[in-house]
């Protein structure tokens, strides 16, 4: 008690207290303020190691001296008649409030005014849709969501602060490799890129950002690239308050890019307190090269792909087959080389054959050098579903993709619409929600899961996903929500929306074509008729073996089940997913009811499939072994 006494009597605790409060506002200003500095990682560490070292030194300082009305004196040398220790001690006190107050001040700053404007954030704008006639429902506003994951996480596109402008795909593709390796972790829960992604270049409050992509946490960083020399600066941050958990910035050349992500990702991991499995316990970044040259080239090549940029494809394809010249041994270059090549024919007018075979070709060197690559299996599968011969070998492609990586938002997606496009529909529903689970704002998986809903008869599912997709930029789903329109009895925007959505995909047909579709969908016995009579027109127009891709989906709409799997059959070449899912819906029934049904599927190489995986939905097999379809 007498050292307490003597501790009080000479202000050391009060100094002390003052001291450590200094210090904790002193470290807080530092750490907002610094990163907009850029100011090098270890300067943070110097002002917290000074703090510390001038902590030992006020206190001793307090011991050993006393103020005095002439100046500091040893306190052994102060008489006690002559002290002023209680006059300082009241000093001391006001200032522990002052600062007290101040640090108050600073704490309620930084929650109620700074947090909710996300510190920088680049997010999404709530109020400015990509779509016509969009409005909020851009971003889900899902009740039905549950509890946040603590261990969840958004890795937000890396703002590209260099003077190069050019240099954005760059910072976007360090932290979608970031993004990537955070997703193998199986203990934590990682928003899907396409969802992290939209929040690029436009601002939104981090619980915002939370609540949609239902995580705890968001990654934010930038990077600046000049020559070979990188700076990177990265801040995770807690989304229920806003506060950075951990924040640091990396200095490196292009050759230590790997370690940077590396070490960023590790980084993330120690502070959620995730466990690691099997090798990630020594790496966690696997970009597959060790080339920054070859790795460079990649990023620019995936980033034309990711924007699907069909006007730069070929600079795509051209950057990735330099890439595999710089490394031969890059699978991941080889993968998606084959990605390219699966997607070339949806936006070119690229011969499905021939970018099939640069599929397979490519796929082949890929898993040769990586069997584990998922992405190659996912490619195989996307590609041979187009073709009837290939049914079997693409489901066998996509369930290995599946088991190697079942985390891949987009190649669950395919999946999907392969298993819908089978029969499967209650299974490629199943999956279309799992993708959604990870990328919650996938566009065309939203597109596809809202029309399944649709021709389910739930509307009120359908409709908020439907606009979601919409608003996202995804026009073509104005097709299916002009089917909502007439449900709401709007004839006139059911048949605004019918002709936007449709006329991407059927560019050679007019808006007068369209409409007259519309008409006879929607309309008597009169309109029918003009309608089919109009199809059979551009059918002759355009030649044998040839249809317009929703011909099909049209003559089934317009009650010619007969005519309409006829043109399927014959006259469609490549993939046709919307008229293969129609088939199986339930205002499909009288399709499946037709005696060429058989032959149909025969053509199809589907009794196959079922054989293999068993019968879909709609269907069972006879004692005969054929297929019944109801």
């Amino acid at each position: 008690m007498r050292i307490f006494a003597e501790l009080k009597r000479r202000n050391v605790i009060r100094i002390a207290g003052l001291y450590l409060v200094g210090a904790w506002l002193i470290t807080q200003v530092a750490a907002t303020l610094l990163p907009v500095f850029e100011a090098p990682g270890w300067v943070m560490k110097a002002v917290v190691a000074v703090l510390v070292i001038g902590f030992f030194a006020a206190v001793v300082f307090a011991w050993v001296f006393e103020l005095t009305p002439v100046g500091l004196k040893r306190d052994s040398d102060v008489p006690a008649a002559e002290s002023i220790a209680p006059q300082t001690a009241r000093r001391l006190d006001r200032g522990i409030i002052v600062v007290l107050l101040v640090a108050l001040g600073y704490f309620a700053f930084d929650k109620f005014v700074l947090a909710p404007q996300g510190q920088g954030v680049k997010g999404v704008s709530v109020t400015t849709p990509a779509g016509p006639g969009a409005d909020s429902k851009a971003i889900p506003e899902d009740s039905d969501r549950q509890q946040t994951d603590p261990k969840s996480i958004a890795v937000l596109a890396f703002a590209n602060m260099s003077a190069d402008k050019d240099n954005e795909y760059f910072s976007d593709g360090v932290s979608e490799e970031i993004l990537n390796a955070l997703a193998q972790v199986r203990e934590l829960k990682v928003a899907g890129r396409t969802s992290s992604f939209y929040f690029k270049g436009r601002n939104a409050p981090l619980t915002e950002i939370g609540r949609t992509l239902g995580v705890a946490h968001v990654l934010e960083g930038s990077v600046r690239k000049q020559g070979a020399r990188l700076r990177i600066t990265a801040q995770l941050i807690r989304v229920s308050d806003g506060f950075h958990l951990w924040s640091e910035i990396f200095d490196g050349n292009d050759a230590d890019i790997f370690a940077l992500q590396e070490d960023i990702a590790r980084r993330v991991t120690d502070e959620l307190k995730v466990a690691l499995s099997g090798g990630q316990q020594s790496r966690l970044v696997d970009v597959g090269t060790n080339n920054p040259d070859a790795y460079a080239l990649y990023l620019r090549a995936s980033d034309i792909f990711n924007r699907r940029d069909r006007t730069r494809f070929p600079d795509a394809i051209a950057a990735l087959q330099r890439a595999v010249q710089f490394d031969a041994k890059f699978a991941r270059a080889f993968a998606r080389l084959a990605s390219m090549h699966v997607v070339l024919p949806s936006y070119t007018d690229a011969d499905p054959q021939q970018s099939n075979a640069q599929v397979m070709r490519y796929s082949t060197e890929a898993l040769a050098l990586d069997p584990g690559s998922a992405e190659a299996w996912a490619a195989r599968g996307g590609s041979m579903r187009k073709f009837r011969d290939q049914q079997v070998s693409g489901r066998d492609a996509f369930e290995q993709a599946m088991r190697l990586d079942p985390n891949d938002a987009n190649a669950s997606f395919w999946y999907g619409l392969t298993l819908i496009s089978t029969g499967y529909r209650r299974l490629g529903a199943a999956q279309i929600d799992h993708a959604l689970s990870l990328d919650p704002m996938l566009p065309n998986a939203l597109r596809w899961r809202g029309m399944l809903y649709l021709q389910d008869g739930d509307i009120v599912r359908a409709e908020p996903m439907l606009q979601r997709a919409y608003d996202l930029g995804l026009l073509n789903t104005a097709g299916a929500l002009a089917d909502v329109a007439m449900l709401h009895g709007d004839r006139a925007a059911s048949e605004r929306l019918f002709a936007t959505g449709n006329s991407g995909l059927d560019f050679n047909m007019s808006r007068e074509d369209l409409l007259l579709v519309h008409q006879g969908i929607y309309g008597d016995a009169a309109a029918r008729k003009a309608a089919v009579q109009s199809l059979q027109e551009s059918l002759i127009r355009l030649g044998k073996k040839r249809s317009l891709p929703s011909t099909p989906l049209y003559l089934f709409r317009l009650d010619e089940p007969k005519l309409g799997l006829h043109v399927l059959r014959e006259r469609q070449m490549g993939d046709n997913v919307d008229a293969m899912n129609w088939l199986w819906t339930p205002q499909g029934s009288p399709i499946r009811k037709l005696p060429e049904f058989n032959e149909f599927l025969a053509d199809f190489h589907l009794p196959e499939l079922w054989d293999k995986y068993g019968p879909p939905d709609s269907c069972r097999k006879d004692a005969n072994g054929s297929y019944r379809c109801e």
